[in-house]
């Protein structure tokens, strides 16, 4: 029997019990944040927003950055925008609106205190934006334009372009570095957190090794706060860049912290396909594409077959001979469907042995109809970056005419299929966004609180934002509004000792085991098994057959595994091998919840448990928790505990894009 655990978070979503429980808040006298220091490790949105606002109000910051600066932090690689409930359409879009989509969205597995918050803080999120001077797209009358993205039929997303990400990076950026020059943050760059030490059963700092010259350093504070992302390159092919990786979230796992979700990973429909085995990384293109992209695969078997042998070419097929499956299938929401759904989809198409590259593993998404409609000056105010950006990679230019058939112009399609994106399993937090180690806070991706099984488009910077900016510089405080007594802890002690010693001995043994295999090579091993067994398609069978390649691949990786060079100074396949010791805990992890939870919701598909017509089917009688999972040693399954979620304002049904 699973233990159950509380996340300590009032009633329900109801504005005004939480309006009731901010009230109670305990904000840290003005004098005594002088003392105080907190640790934000990883500086993307969500830790750059919290580094920024927690110097503002007047603590002193530790703030640590794996790149050589925080402006190259993976959040630059979000394209498509940020969702906020400003209404600006007169479409009937409100906070509740924003709130339902987003529970909705996440197939009823999220909390929905957390959501509701989120939805509520989403407005101030693009007024500091705006203040910040990101400079958003705008109608011609000056007004912030907006568009749609999945899972909505409401325009609520805010967008610059097809550079959202990094306009908002630099936007926090500009925050964090006048906080830098005011004295109130220490940044580190390149540097990487390897451990978090526990002082008296509280978080109190963290062992950090400089990457350039490979030296371990102590840092302490009163709390610590990660924002390192997530875990998408377990599967070593995925859209994350290719420095992204689980380190810091898998040592406060190993420490106690319990991590929920795991199983939850997202498919995204819109990625440049797999076009060879000496990839590293696959390339986004920006779900908002899919406004005025349609997408598509032949009706005819045999028209597949031409495309894929290369004796025919998209434009070549007619209107009437083309299969658009998403307007088919979903007809209220056409090719906006969450992100899940369409990923499914597609696959389902290509299965059947309808794609169309040489592959089998692509479906077109075209531009056609909506450049004849609207003109492709249009849609390159809109896309332009983006189309650059396909036409760089595969030397296709989605704006060039290809044919004319019965007087209309076709035009190149991209080619688009799934691939890993973003994972909405993480650190279990409460409602305050701390880690059931005291002391511990885990914001932005790295948490699990916001997106259930599955995240709509233009929400991730809606949660790393809302979380860094407006909701842990206040929850926060009510941790450290009892710190201010606590004498500093210094690093001499012997919790800092002990966990410094571990790691030095663990670099020491990755370096000697002086095997024969590479990092990568065993890395792409693992992201095989993945895909192969904890994909898009899950089986208990397949389940426990990738556990068992799993377990067989990690005593090749600690036995076969060579690292070249030295612990001193800079050691790139050190690093990489650290990362990947961490990657095999969580693709186990993965594992185990997802063979845990038989049902299929958002991103977790378990093959056994769909409807006839090939959708999700849940199981909320006995699958309505949080999973949370409690570290019990390497080899051996870990612990389940479970969150009941409980729903006031929302009513748990089927999802419908339907109708």
């Amino acid at each position: 029997m699973a233990k159950v655990i509380d996340s300590k978070i009032p009633a329900g979503p109801v504005p005004e019990k939480w309006k009731e429980y901010k009230a109670h808040q305990r904000l840290v006298n003005p004098k005594n944040k002088l003392k105080l220091d907190v640790i934000v490790v990883g500086t993307g949105l969500a830790g750059a927003s919290a580094a920024a606002s927690l110097g503002e109000m007047g603590f002193n910051v530790i703030n640590l950055c794996i790149q050589d600066s925080p402006r190259r932090a993976h959040s630059i690689a979000a394209q498509g925008g940020i969702n906020a409930a400003k209404c600006y359409q007169n479409d009937g879009d409100s906070v509740y609106r924003l709130f339902y989509d987003t529970v909705k969205g996440g197939d009823y597995r999220a909390r929905e205190a957390n959501v509701y918050r989120l939805a509520e803080v989403s407005n101030n999120i693009i007024d500091q934006c705006v203040a910040q001077g990101v400079p958003f797209a705008r109608e011609y009358g000056g007004m912030l334009a907006n568009r749609s993205f999945g899972g909505a039929q409401v325009s609520r997303t805010f967008y610059a372009k097809g550079q959202t990400g990094q306009q908002l990076l630099l936007g926090a950026y500009s925050s964090l570095s006048c906080q830098v020059k005011a004295g109130k943050v220490k940044l580190y760059t390149r540097y990487e957190m390897e451990d978090v030490v526990i002082v008296d059963g509280r978080a109190r700092g963290i062992i950090a090794k400089n990457l350039t010259t490979g030296k371990l350093e102590r840092f302490s504070a009163n709390a610590v706060v990660i924002a390192t992302g997530g875990y998408g390159n377990t599967y070593f092919l995925s859209t994350n860049a290719m420095g992204c990786n689980c380190t810091a979230a898998v040592q406060c796992y190993r420490k106690g912290a319990y991590f929920a979700n795991p199983s939850y990973v997202q498919i995204h429909p819109t990625c440049i396909p797999v076009h060879g085995d000496k990839q590293s990384k696959l390339t986004l293109m920006s779900e908002s594409l899919r406004n005025d992209g349609r997408i598509w695969v032949p009706k005819k078997l045999e028209d597949a077959k031409a495309l894929q042998a290369g004796t025919k070419q998209g434009w070549e097929i007619p209107e009437e001979d083309r299969d658009y499956y998403l307007e088919r299938r979903y007809p209220a929401f056409g090719n906006l469907v969450p992100r899940d759904v369409a990923s499914r989809a597609a696959k389902e198409r290509c299965d059947k042995g309808f794609g169309v590259n040489n592959t089998g593993l692509a479906v077109f998404l075209d531009f056609s109809e909506s450049i004849n409609r609207l003109g492709l000056d249009v849609i390159m105010q809109r896309y332009g970056n983006l189309f650059e950006m396909y036409e760089e990679i595969t030397d296709v230019f989605p704006g060039d005419v290809a044919n004319e058939i019965n007087g209309v112009k076709y035009y190149k399609p991209m080619m688009i299929y799934p691939a890993i994106h973003y994972t909405m399993g993480g650190i279990w937090v409460d409602y305050e966004l701390q880690t059931t180690i005291p002391g511990l806070f885990a914001i932005g991706e790295c948490n699990f609180s916001d997106h259930g099984a599955n995240r709509l488009g233009a929400s991730a910077l809606m949660q790393g934002l809302a979380d860094g900016y407006f909701v842990l510089p206040y929850t926060i405080q009510n941790y450290l509004a009892d710190q201010a007594v606590w004498p500093k802890v210094p690093t001499d002690r012997p919790e800092f000792d002990e966990a410094e010693k571990k790691v030095d001995a663990e670099l020491d043994r990755l370096l000697n085991i002086k095997g024969k295999r590479s990092v990568d090579s065993i890395h792409k091993e693992l992201g095989h098994i993945m895909w192969e067994y904890v994909g898009m398609g899950r089986t208990a069978e397949g389940l426990k057959t990738g556990l068992k390649k799993m377990h067989e691949l990690e005593k090749e990786f600690d036995t076969n595994l060579f690292v070249p060079g030295t612990k001193e100074g800079l050691n790139v396949e050190l690093d990489k091998a650290i990362h990947l010791r961490d990657f095999f805990t969580m693709g186990q992890l993965v594992a185990f919840d997802a063979l845990s939870r038989n049902e299929s919701c958002g991103g977790h598909f378990r093959e056994e448990y769909q409807t006839e017509e090939g959708e999700a089917k849940r199981d909320d009688e006995n699958y309505f928790y949080v999973g949370c999972w409690e570290y019990q040693g390497k080899g051996n399954e870990p612990t389940l505990i479970k969150e009941p979620l409980e729903y006031e304002a929302i009513k748990v049904q089927t999802r419908n894009y339907k109708n």
